[in-house]
């Protein structure tokens, strides 16, 4: 065996796998390759097979023809085969990876963020993604010299040609085969990422009537002014177009916004309660539990308390949604950011999958869906980034005790939450409350401190 070394100072993983600017930060080709070797030999055997092999997705991002093949180069130096599926959702990639009996799925994707980053989220043999302990193992072995297989013992390379076909099949069963999305109208957007194929071929398969757009990716519109993070647009078309539901995922498709027919949007906190209820109807809760994470509205919790429904709260992230479904038993989780998660049919946050479980749930309720998709009020709630922020001023005393103060005067009808994100460079400052004037005030004084001690941490 042939032993090579790769230096790694800094933490590559954040809350969603590993994520940043492409050449200009930790997501370079050298990067790539490391972890393929490193993870590769971790990973090696895992499936149980007699030929180790990784499944490797991506979205549309103009990177993904520099990051693939240095994936590529790295699994197989360490004798995996690697098996390409071009763009495709992640989950997909989590879900295509377990069926394939793969040791391990790599998605090449920054999700919702521009072009100009990328990322590379990994999954096991079970189609989960990894835990903290494993990401730190495989980081370890990039330090540590992964070892190389000798020539007779390379890995191969193929891509995979039905993905798309094996996906949406399974993306379907969602649906009994006695029920079609047939007499519904629907606009999506693909955000011009990674389902722009396959999300439309679904919905016309499953009989709805579809406008499409984001459906052009040239390798730098991903995620560019549409999308879940940008849903006016469809939004907008969803009214013009009389359609009963607009959906809006995101580059990697995980994720999904939805409008209703009057061009209003639809976060993720309201279709967890329209979920939740259905589910508990039919015997489906388990316990009548539901996971949600920090930033979950203080108004879902209220309308899940008065079902009867205990929410649990856990970090932001699906990883973390998941980790707390499978100890608690919870069949149902997600986040307002649009990450929704059935565990009963999928391993991570399914865009395309939620999509079409409430456009059958509308479609069988008869009603609008702003009538629908709308179960509860939110409390109103203000969402403050804040960038290049030293994030250990949050933890001084100056600023943990001036939130314990204001938290005090909101009492249980109200929330502050401060906290670093984990997929790029912010501090987000979340306050909820039933006085919208409040709210803003409060936002507003606890930014000018954190800017404030900011501002003195530098001239030090």
């Amino acid at each position: 065996m042939i032993k090579t070394s790769f230096n790694s100072s800094q933490r590559l993983f954040g809350t969603d796998g590993i994520r940043g600017t492409v050449n200009e930060d930790k997501v370079t080709a050298l990067m790539a390759v490391n972890l393929a070797m490193a993870a590769g030999e971790y990973f090696y055997g895992k499936a149980g097979t007699k030929k180790s092999r990784v499944l490797i997705g991506k979205d549309t991002r103009l990177s993904g023809y520099m990051l693939e093949p240095a994936l590529v180069a790295g699994f197989t130096s360490v004798g995996l085969d690697s098996i390409t599926t071009g763009p495709l959702p992640t989950p997909a990639i989590a879900h295509l990876t377990r069926v394939l009996r793969c040791d391990l799925g790599v998605m090449i994707s920054a999700s919702h963020n521009p072009y100009e980053d990328n990322g590379l989220k990994l999954f096991g043999a079970d189609g989960f993604k990894l835990n903290d302990d494993i990401e730190n193992e495989i980081q370890l072995r990039m330090s540590n010299a992964p070892l190389l297989a000798k020539s007779a013992n390379l890995g191969r390379a193929r891509r995979m040609e039905d993905a798309i076909g094996r996906y949406s099949e399974f993306v379907k069963q969602i649906l009994p085969k006695s029920e079609d999305l047939s007499l519904m109208k629907v606009v999506l957007d693909c955000s011009n990422g990674a389902s722009y194929k396959v999300g439309p071929e679904v919905l016309f398969e499953l009989g709805a009537e579809s406008v499409t757009i984001g459906t052009e990716p040239n390798g730098k519109n991903i995620n560019l002014e549409c999308g879940a993070m940008f849903p006016e647009k469809m939004a907008k078309i969803t009214k013009l177009e009389g359609a009963d539901l607009g959906i809006a995922l995101d580059g990697d498709a995980d994720r999904v916004i939805f409008s209703d027919e009057n061009g209003n949007i639809i976060h993720g906190d309201q279709i967890i309660a329209v979920l939740a209820e259905d589910m508990k109807k039919n015997n489906q809760l388990n316990g009548n539990n539901v996971v949600g994470t920090l930033m979950s509205n203080l108004g879902l919790e209220n309308h899940l308390s008065k079902l009867n429904i205990n929410l649990y709260r856990t970090n932001v992230g699906d990883r973390y949604i998941l980790e707390k479904m499978i100890k608690s038993g919870c069949k149902l989780g997600g986040e307002p950011s649009g990450h929704i998660l059935l565990s009963d049919f999928a391993k991570t946050g399914d865009g395309l999958l939620t999509a079409i479980k409430v456009l059958s749930l509308l479609k069988k309720s008869g009603l609008k869906a702003s009538k629908f998709l709308r179960p509860f009020t939110p409390v109103p709630q203000s969402l403050k980034n804040l960038k290049n922020i030293h994030k250990s001023i949050l933890s001084k005393d100056k600023i943990t005790n001036l939130v314990q103060y204001h938290q005090n005067l909101l009492g249980s009808k109200g929330r502050i939450l401060l906290r670093p994100s984990g997929t790029e460079d912010l501090v987000r400052i979340m306050v909820e409350y039933n006085d919208v004037s409040k709210v803003k005030e409060i936002t507003e004084i606890i930014a000018n401190i954190i800017l404030k001690e900011n501002k003195i941490e530098k001239n030090k």
